[in-house]
C-alpha cells in the first residue's frame, strides 16, 4: 500500500477549491492546477430558509 500512496503522491496536483478565491490564486502561484468552483451556502446560509427549501424538496 505505501508504494500506491509514494505514487499518488509523485503525481501532478489538481485540486478543486470551493469558495475562496485567494486561496486558488495563491495555489496558481505555485503553479499548481486549480478548478474554481464558485459555491455559496443556499438561501445565503440562512438557516431558516435553508429548512423551507429542504422541505420543497
Amino acid at each position: 500500500m505505501p508504494d500506491k500512496i509514494e505514487e499518488l503522491l509523485r503525481e501532478p496536483l489538481v485540486v478543486i477549491n470551493l469558495g475562496l478565491k485567494g486561496f486558488a490564486a495563491s495555489l496558481e502561484k505555485q503553479e499548481v492546477e486549480v478548478i474554481q468552483v464558485d459555491w455559496i451556502p443556499p438561501a445565503g446560509g440562512d438557516e431558516e430558509m435553508i429548512d423551507l427549501l429542504d422541505k420543497l424538496l
